[in-house]
């Protein structure tokens, strides 16, 4: 095998391996439902959104005749729809949560419909598939910038996941590599927001390491003791 062929299977498999262990971190949150038999303190709108933009992926990997892009999403998506049947079947208020999923039904059929029925053209589709690929996996990356603020004021990184900081960091890099490997800039961009979120949420491990703040605590409350 060619030094460029060997490139490109090691860059590719890195970005399945990570990816996949990226999406398997919520195989804790489905131990935790079944254990408990409650959905207390699992949220379920992340599934959903990495659930549709698994199947988005999906749909232009295929479209560009992608494997790599084919098999990671395509598990990816049976994992997420996992969980979001485990979420429905254990959480006891199931009207907001069947609306949600309603929803993005609808809207995920109204995309499939535009896509195949007003952009004839393959590579406009593909085009326009990507960027709104793109577009959405940038939003689900920036969507934990509320949750960095809250860390910063109160000084604890309880609420954070270090290895899910980890994953999150090496599946962008890897995907970001592959972008530029194979020149798709509908890849490259939407993953450099989730490597410069997961250096700033590194960043904040260090600053805020966890203890820290029931170390503070309580020396607080033995100098008032005192």
């Amino acid at each position: 095998m060619e030094a460029g062929g060997l490139a490109d299977s090691l860059l590719s498999g890195a970005c399945v391996l990570f990816t996949l262990g990226m999406f398997s971190t919520g195989l804790s949150d489905l131990k935790h439902m079944r254990m408990t038999r409650s959905v207390d303190s699992v949220q379920f709108l992340p599934f959903l959104t990495t659930d549709a933009n698994n199947l988005g992926w999906l749909s232009y990997g295929a479209l560009k005749g992608n494997g790599t892009l084919i098999v990671v999403n395509a598990v990816g998506a049976v994992l997420q729809t996992l969980y979001i049947l485990v979420y429905l079947h254990y959480c006891h208020r199931k009207g907001a949560v069947l609306l949600q999923t309603a929803t993005l039904l609808v809207v995920l059929v109204l995309g499939f419909g535009y896509f195949c029925l007003l952009v004839p053209d393959l590579e406009t589709r593909l085009q326009q598939l990507g960027l709104f690929c793109s577009i959405f996996t940038i939003s689900m990356y920036l969507s934990p910038l509320a949750d960095l603020a809250k860390v910063i004021q109160t000084k604890s990184t309880q609420r954070l996941s270090f290895s899910l900081t980890i994953a999150t960091l090496l599946t962008s890099a890897s995907w970001t590599l592959y972008g530029f490997r194979i020149e798709d800039p509908y890849i490259v961009v939407p993953n450099l927001p989730g490597i410069l979120t997961s250096l700033i949420r590194l960043w904040l491990f260090w600053k805020y390491p966890p203890g820290a703040r029931q170390e503070l605590s309580a020396s607080a409350n033995l100098r008032e003791f005192i």
